[in-house]
């Protein structure tokens, strides 16, 4: 571990953690209507959720810049009005990070809300409970195999992520540098000490991350 900086691997986590709650959010209840809702409008949706699984990651990072940068209303609305600055920030790295990773929970989570019986919970709607009720008690906990499946493969693409954080956060030593980036960095430095190392660690962290997910979807499955 000689010559490696900590702090991009706390960054890393900063940054998954941070995707991985963005989209917690933003893609369950998402999942939740295009397994229950039909119509054109849900087929937009899936088709947006799903967009940056095939854009390259430069190019969203390219439009989150551009819709957060001052050049932008909305960025200039963030900074001088409301005092978030998210443009090199591990925060914007963060929500580039959770765009990227979105579609793995949706795609992940979609088919296991759609493996829920619906008739469960009509039956529990009609005894009086609410829709959101009925969603934390039934249809979540039926579907939270599958939820944690895409849970853990949100959270290990959101610590890979390098392309669109790239563009947004930059590579800022100790603010915005994380372990991809870090490894970019070792390599162009011609580093291969350094750049084998963070790989290695970056791997195993992943790896650690994986097995705890995996080891809790036994468990509840059990």
């Amino acid at each position: 571990m000689s010559g490696v900086d900590l702090t991009a691997l706390r960054l890393s986590l900063q940054v998954a953690g941070l995707a991985t709650g963005l989209c917690l959010v933003v893609g369950i209840p998402l999942a939740w209507v295009l397994a229950r809702r039909r119509s054109w409008l849900t087929e937009v949706l899936a088709a947006a959720a799903l967009l940056p699984l095939v854009l390259p990651p430069t190019v969203v990072g390219y439009y989150l810049l551009t819709a957060l940068g001052r050049n932008s209303g909305f960025g200039r609305f963030l900074e001088d009005d409301l005092g978030i600055r998210l443009v090199f920030t591990w925060q914007g790295a963060g929500i580039a990070a959770a765009i990227m990773a979105l579609p793995l929970l949706v795609m992940t989570a979609r088919p296991a809300f759609e493996s829920v019986d619906p008739d469960l919970e009509r039956v529990a709607l009609t005894l009086g409970r609410s829709r959101m009720a009925v969603f934390f008690t039934i249809t979540l906990p039926l579907a939270s195999p599958g939820v944690l499946a895409g849970i853990a493969l949100t959270f290990a693409r959101a610590i890979g992520e390098f392309g669109a954080t790239l563009m947004v956060a930059g590579s800022i030593p100790g603010r915005t540098r994380t372990m991809p980036l870090a490894v970019y960095d070792a390599v162009q430095s011609g580093d291969m000490a350094l750049a084998n190392t963070l790989a290695l660690v970056l791997t195993l962290t992943s790896m650690a991350m994986l097995a705890v997910f995996g080891w809790t979807t036994r468990r509840i499955r059990l």
